[in-house]
């Protein structure tokens, strides 16, 4: 063999094994690096243990999350310990090592009886344990399993109610909900807990039969829910009386609207003409405003605030009454529907107007539609509110007493002339405001039951 083959030889034998030893290298740091890891890893798994209550029910997802960013999960233990009984709920293995895991486990009444447990999980990572605290981790937190539901039990008398009003149930329940109230189709009224009443756990809740429900449609039910979501519901006594209720046209013209709009800069988009900027506020801020109705209502005092019957505005003539139907008509065309909800009182310009009854502002200032307006919280979700005022004299957090004056008469907001626009609400829907300047409706419908 010449020399020049046998050199050619060497070079392609020697370019054979460079590959092979570079594979080898990168497989050896490789292991290296993966030893160096299982090495380095002196943090033990991080367990947690959701959801964050003491109370779980038979719908209740238990949530086991375990990390360990290092060398990864080898092993998952979960057991639910219930008195001298263990039972397990989970074991995993993690051949190829996971940095994270999430376990849902539900509740099985036929291992976890009612009463109190505790889930106690075991992880351990892929590290060399014991080195370090690396290795094993373990966790316990304690539950109490409840599946039965509040048991309700009816205290009042039955309800007799007028389309657009208000009444009031007094219940007791078998615990203390963690919500409870009266459902009106997709509206709920909220009950609450009076105190002083031992542990027969009584509850008020105001509610109303909606001006848009008409008897038939009427089917109020009681419901509770416990801390662990169990819920209960039953339906009780009532006779609902059906009521009219007038239908206006409300005629706009463009000096209305020009003199109205700029009140609500920034509110309304500038684009549009004159009728569709209004028609914007009559119903989108509309809507928003009700919507800040709702929120004013879950402000309240959990135990009555007034006192007899409700104060008028005095010397002063009714404009519009509750629940009037009207259509807006400009240049001869219906152009909007809405319904009025409240009583239009007309006295004289920026009378002076009184608080209708005991209890805390939580609300002073002017809100779209209704402009400068006064809300009072008489308790139990029981609320009156003055709109259109030219000038308010309370603030929030303010007590007052029936009769102080809160503001003067006026026509901001949507109002075409000085008056009052004065409002009753229930868990922040509008109703009768009439009814509760009867002190004979008061006394038959609320304060007897509370006796």
């Amino acid at each position: 063999m010449s020399k020049e083959t046998n050199s050619l030889m060497k070079k392609k034998e020697s370019g054979i094994k460079f590959p092979l030893v570079l594979a080898a290298v990168i497989i050896i740091l490789a292991i290296g690096a993966g030893g160096f890891m299982l090495f380095k890893d002196t943090e033990a798994p991080v367990i947690s243990i959701g959801p964050d209550m003491k109370d779980v029910g038979k719908e209740t997802q238990l949530i086991v999350t375990v990390e360990d960013p290092g060398s990864g999960l080898k092993s998952l233990d979960i057991i639910a310990i219930q008195g001298d009984k263990q039972v397990s709920l989970a074991t995993k293995t993690f051949p190829g090592g996971v940095m994270k895991t999430e376990e849902i486990i539900r509740i099985n009444q036929d291992t976890i009886k009612e009463g109190d447990f505790t889930i106690a999980v075991t992880a351990r990572d892929a590290s060399f344990y014991p080195f370090g605290k690396a290795g094993q981790s373990k966790a316990e937190k304690s539950f109490t399993l409840d599946v039965t539901p509040p048991r309700i039990f009816v205290q009042s008398h039955t309800n007799n109610l007028n389309q657009g009003g208000s009444g009031l149930m007094v219940y007791s329940l078998s615990e203390i909900a963690d919500k409870t109230g009266i459902k009106v189709g997709d509206r709920f009224f909220p009950a609450y807990l009076q105190p002083g009443a031992g542990q027969k756990n009584i509850y008020y809740c105001m509610f109303a039969i909606p001006w848009d429900t008409p008897p038939s449609a009427f089917k109020p039910f009681i419901v509770a829910s416990d801390k662990a979501g169990n819920s209960a519901k039953r339906s009780f006594n009532y006779h609902a009386n059906a009521r009219p209720f007038r239908h206006d046209k409300i005629g706009l013209s463009d000096n209305f609207m020009e003199r109205t709009i700029p009140e609500f800069q920034g509110l309304v988009p500038d684009e549009g003409s004159l009728i569709d900027q209004y028609l914007y506020i009559n119903n989108t801020i509309r809507k928003m405003d009700r919507a800040q109705l709702i929120k004013f209502s879950r402000k309240t005092e959990p135990v009555m605030l007034w006192d007899g019957t409700f104060k008028r505005l005095p010397n002063a003539a009714n404009r519009a009454r509750f629940a009037d139907a009207r259509d807006y008509m400009y240049q001869g065309k219906k152009v909007d529907f809405q319904t009025h909800l409240g009583l239009d009182l007309a006295s004289l310009k920026h009378a002076p107007v009184p608080a209708g009854n005991d209890g805390k502002i939580v609300h002073a200032n002017f809100l779209g539609i209704y402009g400068n307006m006064v809300v009072i919280d008489h308790g139990l979700g029981l609320q009156s509110l003055y709109a259109h005022l030219s000038s308010i004299n309370v603030a929030p957090g303010d007590m007052v007493t029936k009769g102080q004056v809160i503001g003067n008469t006026g026509s901001t907001g949507l109002a075409g002339g000085d008056h009052l626009h004065y409002g009753v609400t229930v868990g922040g829907i509008p109703v009768q405001p009439i009814e509760w300047w009867d002190g004979t409706w008061i006394k038959n419908n609320i304060t007897s039951k509370t006796e």
